[in-house]
């Protein structure tokens, strides 16, 4: 969304010091995201008003004529030109050398040179609207018209951002960043917010008084869960025409086309409160106004000639003759503002967004009026609106009357109270604050704020009681950017790493791509989730047994996917343009009608298993086939899952009446393999290729457990490796002994255990090896034998061991 920096001036005094950088950062860090900031006058810049002197003929073309032009410097210059309008006297858009235009109005901007035109030297050119990028806010007759600005006040040389006006910066706004903030879209909106940054006054808007006498046009609401407010005030003693220059240079500014007066003043009063208005000619609407749904078989012609077919789910502002405008979107044809309009019904109504939102997706209409209304806009904003729009009526039309209003509003809104202790702010904004500096930070955008020291009691203003604030945490969001974010200090979070979990589902499906990716030679894919119908039904997949989009991408592919199959159809149809063979596959989630929920049985919850298919191209069918069972085969003994076997059991739709099995687990069907009948080949649209495919759930694949691998640091200096044969009872076990003796040395691993004649009985003798060692130096022969000395007294004391032999093992 565009905003002119001047329009919000007229809304509030920013500081004088206030840079596009500091403005664009304070917004950013507070409010919404600036994405940009542009100054009109740079791309007009080296453009000047030229006062025409005089106009010869040119001597060597008969189209082009040149010019004596005043453009502010010390002497005059010569333009050649070949503009169907130049007269002496004349104000034109001179471009000197240096500046940009874009020839005729396309392709990109070019810089402008003095140059020679047919022999003649040309120190600048005489400009069109189109090639200065005015086109909309000057309409030309025709190609040939130059810009004509002989109506403004401007001495020659004056730059002509200057004396149109068009010095002014745009804020980009993202839109994303505002999207739950209809408050915001509108110049107001955003001044009001500048306002309490920058502790300034907001100015208020104009009121609207309703008239004391007057017939209002009859409004009746037949739905009003979809229409809360309904007003329309009735202006008579206009006079359809252009809107002046102020007017329209404000529209343009921010993107909108100037029509006309009445028209260009529904716009500006959108664009100041955010409220989309709608002019009717009051002549033409017939008896009175009724707000309903669109009843079977209507239809309805919109303002840029694109004809609806109306459902019962739109609703619609019709009079007794049938349907006027699209609700909350656009105007009718028929009954809107017309050349000949002296009366005018303005029209400001409060929409349900959710409703505004499904007919504008269901039409394809995008217009600025369903960008707002579908956000949610609160009903006493119509209050602002029409008295903006009053004030507008009365400058541009001082004839004009108010000579009837009506205002339906069967649905009133409550006004929000957030009860909020302060301990809730202060403990999660990490300081102390007072009511008083809370109310400080609520009041200029508009809270109300009463209590005592520890509990407050914040009312909502009408702008943001439309869903955006209902919770404590919002409030709390509220005083954390009027405090401003970058005004905490950063506390580091505390964070205790915690040893990995080992999760083996995640682990062998990384294994399983890594197998079919390296060892098995395949490319993977990936597809979107939603399918055309015709692959369905190749794969053998009725469309009605499947799960849909309800706005899908395109009609057809309104399907989401409930099998792998479709999938890799598509891509063996794009691939053998440009390969005789190929391996694909895909892991991916598919989506397939599930079981009944649980506390509502009138609602199903999708099941969305996740599988692995493939695919293997060429022209072998069978062996083709044997590759594809070989791949599946080798799978569980590479990515260490639990063998499957393969079986004859139920056909999948899409295979070759013979060559398929099924890959079954637990006893349980699990996947398939086969080769591609013609059938389905021809389905698709596979006509130079034979395919194998396989597909199986990796949900229903058990990983084996596996040994766990642990970091060791290499020993900084040699390690001794000794033998130890010790007498134990054999209840002592290795497990026992192995602890012990690793809390001495560096490793240990069991040898042999004996049990004979020089074994006493109840007793056996285990061999056990183990590795001695120090990180500060290498262990000298009195330092291994003081080691093993204690090794030797812990087992003895420990386990009641008995030393039999203690040697060197290679020695």
């Amino acid at each position: 969304m565009k905003l002119s920096l001047n329009w919000i001036r007229e809304y509030v005094d920013l500081p004088a010091s206030l840079t596009m950088e500091r403005l664009g950062y304070d917004l950013t860090m507070r409010t919404v995201e600036v994405e940009d900031t542009l100054n009109l006058a740079d791309a007009l810049r080296g453009i000047v008003v030229g006062r025409i002197l005089a106009v010869d003929a040119h001597p060597q073309a008969d189209k082009l004529q040149v010019c004596t032009v005043e453009a502010g410097g010390e002497e005059p210059v010569r333009i050649v030109c070949g503009g169907s309008n130049l007269v002496v006297g004349q104000k034109v858009a001179a471009a000197l050398p240096g500046s940009f235009v874009r020839w005729h109005g396309e392709g990109e901007p070019v810089e402008i040179k003095v140059t020679k035109l047919r022999g003649v030297p040309s120190h600048g050119m005489i400009c069109a609207a189109g090639e200065i990028g005015l086109e909309d806010l000057f309409p030309a007759a025709d190609d040939h018209e130059i810009l004509d600005v002989s109506a403004w006040d401007a001495a020659p040389g004056t730059p002509l951002s200057e004396a149109l006006a068009l010095d002014d910066i745009l804020l980009e706004i993202d839109n994303k960043s505002m999207t739950n903030r209809p408050d915001l879209w509108c110049h107001y909106g955003v001044a009001r917010e500048l306002a309490a940054i920058y502790k300034k006054e907001l100015r208020p808007l104009p009121a609207f008084s309703a008239p004391a006498v007057g017939e209002g046009v009859p409004v009746s609401i037949e739905a009003p869960e979809r229409c809360g407010r309904y007003a329309a005030v009735v202006y008579a003693g206009l006079a359809t025409g252009p809107s002046p220059y102020w007017l329209r240079v404000a529209l343009w500014k921010v993107g909108i086309r100037p029509i006309n007066n009445l028209v260009d003043i529904t716009n500006y009063v959108m664009l100041a409160t955010g409220q989309p208005t709608h002019g009717f000619d009051r002549k033409k609407v017939r008896q009175g106004i009724q707000v309903r749904t669109a009843k079977p078989g209507e239809t309805l012609e919109l303002l840029d000639g694109m004809k609806l077919d109306l459902s019962p789910d739109d609703l619609m502002i019709c009079d007794a003759a049938g349907p006027m405008a699209l609700g909350g979107i656009m105007g009718g044809k028929g009954e809107s503002i017309l050349p000949d309009t002296t009366e005018m019904i303005l029209e400001l109504a409060q929409f349900n967004p959710i409703s505004v939102r499904h007919s504008a997706q269901r039409h394809g209409v995008r217009t600025e009026s369903s960008a707002r209304n579908e956000k949610g806009i609160d009903a006493a904003r119509m209050d602002q609106a029409m008295g903006v729009a009053d004030w507008l009526v009365r400058k541009l039309q001082p004839g004009a009357s108010v000579a009837g209003f009506t205002d339906c509003h069967p649905v009133k809104a409550s006004v929000p109270v957030i009860p909020v202790d302060m301990d809730f702010l202060n403990v999660r904004l990490g300081r102390t604050l007072t009511p008083a500096e809370v109310s400080d930070c609520l009041a200029p955008l508009g809270f109300s704020v009463a209590g005592d020291q520890d509990h407050l009691q914040v009312t909502v203003p009408s702008w943001r009681a439309t869903g955006d604030v209902s919770l404590p945490d919002d409030i709390l969001e509220e005083v954390a950017r009027m405090i401003g974010y970058d005004a905490f200090a950063f506390i580091p979070p505390v964070v205790k790493l915690e040893h990995a979990i080992t999760q083996r589902d995640h682990e062998a499906g990384r294994a399983i791509r890594e197998y079919l990716s390296f060892r098995a030679g395949m490319q993977e894919i990936f597809t979107y989730p939603w399918v055309d119908r015709r692959l369905l039904e190749a794969a053998g997949i009725r469309p009605e047994d499947c799960l849909e989009l309800a706005t899908p991408p395109a009609p057809d592919t309104a399907c989401l996917r409930p099998s792998l199959v479709p999938g890799l159809l598509e891509a063996i149809v794009v691939n053998q343009r440009h390969f005789g063979t190929f391996r694909v596959y895909e892991m991916a989630q598919v989506f397939r009608p599930g079981e009944t929920h649980p506390s509502d049985p009138a609602e199903t919850l999708p099941e969305q298993p996740r599988l692995v298919g493939g695919a293997v191209a060429g022209q072998d069918p069978v062996g083709l086939f044997r590759t594809a069972k070989g791949i599946l085969e080798e799978m569980p003994r590479i990515t260490m899952i639990e063998a499957y076997s393969f079986a004859q059991r139920e056909k999948p739709a899409w295979a070759d009446p013979k060559i398929w099995l099924n890959v079954i687990a637990q006893d349980e069907v699990i996947g398939s393999v086969g080769v591609l009948s013609a059938k389905a080949a021809a389905a698709a649209g596979i006509k130079r290729l034979h395919a194998a495919v396989f597909e199986l759930r990796t949900d229903r694949l058990r990983p084996l457990p596996s040994r766990e691998n642990r970091f060791r640091h290499l020993p900084t200096f040699p390690l001794v490796e000794l033998d130890l044969s010790v007498l134990l009872d054999e209840s002592v076990s290795w497990a026992e002994l192995e602890q012990l003796v690793l809390g001495v040395a560096r490793r240990c691993t069991f040898v042999e255990e004996y049990r004979g004649k020089q074994v006493p009985p109840g007793k056996k003798s285990v061999m056990f090896r183990y590795w001695l060692g120090s990180d500060q130096a290498t262990l000298t022969a009195e330092q291994i034998e003081a080691e093993t000395a204690r090794l030797i007294k812990r087992i003895g004391k420990t386990l009641g061991g008995e030393i039999r032999q203690a040697e060197p093992a290679n020695g």
